[in-house]
């Protein structure tokens, strides 16, 4: 699990939060909690959609190299600076698994109608099952 830093802007009792490593990943939140765990969830579907359409993943930025980046400044201005946990994607690993033939026809068939190839399609239902686990 990797850590990206989060900016944090209050207005009017509404709290917003961005990423300056995920350009266009938002949230708000009538909490600073509320916002930090709306921000969580949106960053996470942000990089997984950034997987799903096969563009590259930002490694998140130390403070260092944040502080460095002109923009980081005018952008962090009066803004509170959190980290944010977030799973990054890491290298493909093959498998061999055995299973029913008939729930691999029905495992097929159900990612066939969601656009999902059998990797993807297991590896969703294996997250979801994890983080109902969590």
């Amino acid at each position: 699990m990797a850590l990206a830093y989060a900016l944090i802007h209050e207005e009017d009792g509404i709290f917003g939060i961005s990423f300056p490593d995920f350009p266009g990943c938002v949230s708000t939140g009538r909490s600073e909690d509320e916002v930090l765990r709306k921000g969580a969830e949106a960053l996470s579907f942000h990089v997984a959609g950034m997987v799903e359409d096969g563009d590259p993943v930002p490694i998140p930025r130390s403070i260092a190299e944040l502080r460095a980046d002109p923009s980081f400044g005018d952008d962090a201005r009066d803004a509170i600076l959190a980290l944010v946990s977030i799973d990054l994607p890491g290298r493909a690993v093959r498998l061999n698994i055995s299973m029913d033939e008939t729930l691999v026809d029905a495992i097929d068939r159900a990612a066939s109608a969601a656009g999902q190839s059998r990797s993807a399609f297991l590896a969703e239902a294996a997250r979801r099952r994890l983080k109902g686990a969590a």
